[in-house]
């Protein structure tokens, strides 16, 4: 796993499904395609063309909110790696800000 440069998946401020779905598509760059819901996120995580470090930032106001989401977010993001775990890294931020020497460490779930 590379952690040179990291995508950084960056949820303040996401209170529900259709706000993660748009910054995943944004920090991703996924296709036009991507139907925005669980099966085509997760579609695209196994279908990446080259392998990414996903840090996510700011998930815990996100997580609080829509817990039963958050957890099904959680699982796309582990299946994904599963499968492709050459391709796929995840690693959720324990921090708000990623990045440098000062900031906390990441914990990873996959």
């Amino acid at each position: 796993m590379r952690l040179d440069d990291p995508v950084v998946l960056d949820l303040a401020g996401v209170t529900d499904k259709a706000a993660l779905m748009d910054r995943c598509a944004a920090a991703l760059a996924l296709p036009d395609w991507f139907g925005r819901n669980w099966d085509a996120l997760a579609d695209c995580l196994t279908d990446l063309p080259e392998p990414v470090t996903l840090v996510v930032t700011g998930w815990q106001a996100y997580a609080r909110a829509q817990p039963r989401e958050w957890r099904t977010a959680q699982d796309v993001f582990a299946t994904a790696v599963e499968e492709r775990p050459t391709r796929l890294s995840v690693l959720l931020s324990l921090g708000e800000v990623f990045g440098g020497s000062d900031e906390p460490p990441a914990a990873s779930i996959g």
